[in-house]
């Protein structure tokens, strides 16, 4: 009897385990220009169970010719963190287009005194990583690996990079990056631009399709980078688009929007909006990301990937607000 009683406790536990989701340590990615917390942000990030707090430091692009730091970062006395701060820096791909060795060279150099000069400057407490974020492609692949390699050896640093959904799917043609960690971006599974009924945040479909053969990608660390912003496309007379960032759909109750469906209204009066001047007969669609979609795509990519640390895409008061981490 008593054999029986630890057997059936042993098949409960079983039973429990499989039904529980995975607990994953997560953080956040911090994208603004000017470094600073309010109240909500700084509980949240404080909340985080992964040390580090991924941040943008600058953008890197090629104006005239030459390369341009863009956006670079500010500090706010607010801006004030036990986490260890990782360095992130988004490179357009046209930067790397026809660059020589000596640029590549240059460019490493730069970007690596760039981020010592602004740790330094605002006294933050940086880890012994780099993030590099580029969308790269099949023409610039080779360049952009070659830059890795070069800020690896100038920095002493461990550099890692983003990883795409399509560099994933068509990896053959985009090549495999030299680092040994990559943090997979799962938005952006469209442009929010083009007339389509799919949420350009983060259509689910897509991303089991890309990801198919995720379990066969070389590299094995993987950290997941997960949406939870939103925003609300404008389209206006002649069906052009533009977007108003941070809108969500408790935004869309007003007296002068008319309904369309769940997500999308009408505007009836003209008038200054969110920020903006908007016509009356525009159409406003907000596209945010619900709980239930995180955790379908959590529990998609558990089978793919053993273990993983969630990146959440962005800190900000108006994103964090009543969601459960």
């Amino acid at each position: 009897m008593r054999h029986f009683k630890i057997l059936f406790v042993f098949l409960l536990f079983l039973v429990a385990s499989c039904g529980r989701k995975e607990n994953h340590p997560y953080t956040f990615y911090y994208w603004k220009t000017n470094l600073k917390l309010d109240h909500e942000e700084r509980k949240t990030v404080d909340q985080a169970t992964v040390p580090y707090l991924y941040t943008r430091f600058f953008d890197v692009d090629k104006v005239n010719g030459k390369f341009q730091p863009v956006a670079i970062i500010t500090k706010d006395k607010s801006f004030q963190t036990d986490k260890q701060i990782v360095p992130t820096v988004f490179i357009t791909n046209q930067t790397l287009l026809g660059i020589s060795a000596e640029e590549i060279r240059f460019l490493a150099e730069s970007i690596h005194l760039l981020i010592q000069k602004k740790a330094e400057e605002y006294h933050l407490k940086t880890n012994n990583e780099i993030q590099i974020d580029c969308d790269w492609t099949a023409g610039t692949r080779n360049d952009y690996f070659k830059f890795l390699k070069e800020l690896k050896k100038i920095s002493g640093k461990e550099i890692t990079c983003t990883l795409r959904l399509h560099q994933v799917k068509d990896k053959k043609q985009t090549g495999i990056p030299p680092v040994e960690k990559v943090y997979l971006m799962c938005y952006s599974t469209s442009s929010p631009l083009e007339n389509s009924d799919k949420n350009s945040i983060l259509d689910i479909n897509i991303l089991k399709s890309y990801l198919s053969k995720m379990e066969d990608y070389p590299i094995k660390k993987i950290e997941v980078a997960l949406p939870i912003y939103s925003w609300g496309i404008v389209t206006n007379h002649l069906g052009r688009h533009k977007l108003i960032n941070a809108l969500s759909k408790r935004n869309l109750e007003n007296s002068n929007f008319k309904k369309i469906s769940d997500h999308e209204i009408q505007v009836l009066k003209d008038g200054f909006y969110f920020g903006s001047y908007l016509n009356k007969g525009f159409k406003i669609k907000v596209e945010e990301i619900s709980e239930e979609q995180l955790e379908e795509v959590i529990s998609f990519l558990q089978k793919k990937i053993p273990h993983f640390n969630i990146i959440y895409y962005q800190l900000d008061s108006k994103f964090v607000l009543d969601r459960k981490f």
